[in-house]
């Protein structure tokens, strides 16, 4: 169960979730948007796509591209802007991710076993040609409170 690289798997889980934060505005308030996506958001949704396939519906040139045993991550830069795309080999994987994901915020272009995370405007260009869903993460906006912490 899980991943057979615990620990280069887990970092590359949390390093994707860290980078999304890393791109400029893609890790804002979120909400924008209710966590909804546009219309046809669902037409490629059903069909999972790798990497490279999305790379290609996109127009860009994959940097940074790197394996594990059930994701592969890239990066991408265009004229619509700088995006991170994900692939997952499985369900359970794309849910996995995403939980660990939208606490930090951020806004995600969701398919099936795929996303792209960058800003919402971005994300919008690059749903006409992925299809998939926009979702926010969760706002990060203040600090939860903390037993000890004076708030004020």
């Amino acid at each position: 169960m899980g991943f057979t690289h615990h620990l280069g798997a887990a970092r590359l889980l949390r390093g994707a979730a860290v980078l999304a934060l890393a791109l400029p505005s893609a890790a804002g308030c979120a909400g924008q948007d209710g966590g909804h996506g546009g219309h046809g958001a669902g037409e490629r949704a059903g069909t999972p796509a790798s990497l490279d396939q999305l790379a290609a519906r996109t127009g860009c040139t994959l940097t940074g591209h790197r394996r594990a045993q059930e994701l592969q991550q890239g990066n991408c830069a265009n004229s619509r802007g700088r995006y991170v795309l994900v692939s997952f080999t499985t369900d359970r994987g794309l849910t996995s991710w995403m939980a660990e994901a939208k606490p930090w915020g951020g806004s995600y272009l969701v398919g099936t076993r795929w996303v792209a995370v960058s800003t919402p405007a971005t994300l919008q260009t690059l749903q006409k040609d992925l299809g998939g869903r926009i979702m926010s993460g969760d706002a990060h906006g203040g600090m939860p409170d903390m037993p000890g912490m004076n708030h004020g």
